[in-house]
């Protein structure tokens, strides 16, 4: 049965959280004596001598309308790497507990790992890029802690089997998180509405993808009250700065935009896919529930490099396991996907 209490770390666990002034106000007032910030203002056209919102409650409070979501239930950081890294540093003891990835999958997980002292195990994915549940469950062991699963995965753009992230969280009593940056342009439906149902499953996604605004950096953790409880207890008083938190409560309020855009790139990738699959260098095109494809060159390592003399920048994955001569391709604007085809076309 999972018991939050048995898996934070003690010194966690005993942790009294850094109280910074704003966290200790609360209720209106017009005259702010209490941070030690310049009172005269800033240099900017906007006065930014104030600290921002601590909880970044205004944004939560819209994030909430959106997913239907208690505001306790949310958790915003500097993008989707910082509650990363606060739940290995919440939940995993350094030098002795583990943690378990899927690969190929997502980078983050194992850098951060690596900087915690946290043990990784690689379960890597089967050639379907579906879950490999036999062997996940002999890799479980009572030191881990977390498990990490990917939805649509990065770099293979599928959307991992539902039935079998269900039968983890229903038999680990560990962390179980779901990274549904890309879940915005999938049928997939997200584990959001699954929370009640799963104390111990947290759900990432982020402002980056869908929403456009990977250069403000807010990444959105969804998880019981207690789990968001802990990240708040060990993140940076101000991890959120306010212009950000400004341009998020604006972008919000475009739920119309940010739809329009996801079937545009959704109908966009259908085609780019289509057209690929017609070049005779092109050997495969995964299914993506994403907004890129990974494509099977015959060559991927030349085609990479004939991209880049061509001014086009794709991410190499013919490196990495299962994804061998394998390019990620986002996809991007209509002028853009004509250039990149033009450019594949031109390959001797």
């Amino acid at each position: 049965m999972f018991n939050i209490d048995s898996l934070l770390r003690k010194n966690i666990r005993d942790l009294k959280p850094y109280s910074s002034a704003r966290d200790e106000f609360k209720g209106e007032a017009s005259v702010f004596l209490d941070a030690n910030e310049n009172s005269l203002g800033s240099p900017l056209m906007k006065w930014y001598n104030r600290y921002p919102d601590p909880l970044q409650i205004k944004v939560k409070e819209k994030i909430s309308f959106i997913k239907k979501v208690p505001t306790a239930q949310i958790f915003l950081g500097n993008g989707s790497d910082e509650p990363i890294d606060l739940l290995y540093r919440c939940f995993c003891d350094p030098g002795k507990d583990e943690a378990i990835i899927f690969p190929p999958t997502y980078g983050m997980y194992e850098v951060s790992a690596n900087i915690n002292n946290v043990k990784l195990v690689s379960v890597p994915l089967l050639s379907n890029f579906q879950l490999d549940l036999e062997a996940l469950e002999s890799a479980i062991t009572p030191f881990t802690k977390i498990i990490w699963i990917c939805s649509p995965n990065n770099p293979t753009g599928n959307a991992i089997d539902r039935q079998d992230i269900e039968m983890i969280l229903n038999n680990f009593d560990g962390i179980v998180v779901i990274d549904e940056a890309y879940v915005n342009f999938s049928r997939q439906k997200s584990f959001v509405t699954d929370l009640q149902d799963y104390p111990n499953l947290v759900v990432l996604q982020t402002l980056s993808k869908a929403w456009g605004l990977a250069g403000i950096r807010m990444g959105i953790a969804f998880a019981s009250e207690a789990i968001i409880s802990c990240l708040n207890k060990v993140k940076p008083p101000y991890n959120i700065s306010e212009p950000v938190q400004e341009l998020a409560l604006k972008a919000l309020d475009e739920i119309g935009q940010v739809n329009d855009m996801i079937q545009q790139i959704v109908s966009a990738r259908i085609s780019l896919e289509s057209a690929l699959l017609k070049s005779s260098h092109v050997l495969k095109v995964y299914p993506s529930d994403a907004n890129f494809l990974l494509v099977v060159f015959d060559n991927a390592s030349a085609m990479y490099n004939h991209l880049l003399k061509k001014g086009i920048v794709v991410r190499d994955r013919s490196n990495v396991l299962l994804c061998e001569n394998g390019l990620r391709i986002t996809v991007g604007t209509e002028s853009e996907n004509v250039k990149l085809l033009d450019a594949i076309q031109s390959f001797a």
